[in-house]
């Protein structure tokens, strides 16, 4: 029987799904319960139980506790076709409820193997996730890389004036030799002072 169910597929289902999932399978094994066997209770219940089982084994790891929540809906929706009734709405919402108090066995037993089941893989994730191996931190968290100089870059300028090419070879910046020029031209006699 292990063989056989691990050969069924596995997806992983939602809370979502997995309650969609159970209450689509229990509507029609509720009708086909009606078509065939007249709606008996002991098929309705038996088919209920597997399909209990898997929905706890088809829900994702973090959604396992909507699991036994899922499977008593998907019970109350599947009985609705065999629980008959005459009436209208309320003779029918009469039916349903007699029916989920008659068979409350069933009910409680599936609901009971979804948990037990969800349980169960709930204590195997754990044990998964605490058998994990840590990854190791870095021996000194706290020193920082800092990028490598540039081999003659030149430090922080005044004035905003961005250093070109030849101000990191130690040439005179354009303004510099502006201003050197410009003392250069100046007639030689005006700097004279006249002698005595």
């Amino acid at each position: 029987m292990v063989q056989a169910l691990r050969r069924l597929p596995s997806p992983r289902l939602t809370g979502l799904g997995a309650g969609l999932f159970a209450s689509a399978a229990m509507l029609v094994v509720g009708f086909l319960d009606w078509l065939v066997l007249d709606g008996s209770p002991l098929a309705f219940g038996l088919l209920f139980l597997p399909v209990s089982a898997l929905t706890a084994l088809w829900v994702r790891p973090a959604d396992l506790v909507t699991a036994p929540i899922a499977v008593p809906i998907a019970f109350a929706v599947g009985v609705v076709p065999i629980a008959g009734g005459s009436g209208g709405f309320g003779g029918q919402a009469m039916a349903v409820i007699t029916a989920l108090a008659v068979h409350a066995g069933w009910l409680y037993g599936g609901t009971l193997i979804a948990g037990l089941i969800a349980s169960v893989r709930k204590v195997r994730d754990m044990g998964r996730r605490r058998g994990r191996p840590v990854p190791a931190a870095p021996a000194n968290p706290a020193r920082a890389e800092r990028p490598p100089r540039v081999a003659g870059a030149a430090g922080p300028v005044r004035g905003g004036q961005t250093p070109g090419r030849g101000a990191a070879a130690g040439q005179p910046s354009p303004r510099e030799s502006g201003q050197a020029s410009a003392r250069g031209t100046q007639p030689p006699g005006r700097d004279r002072r006249p002698t005595p």
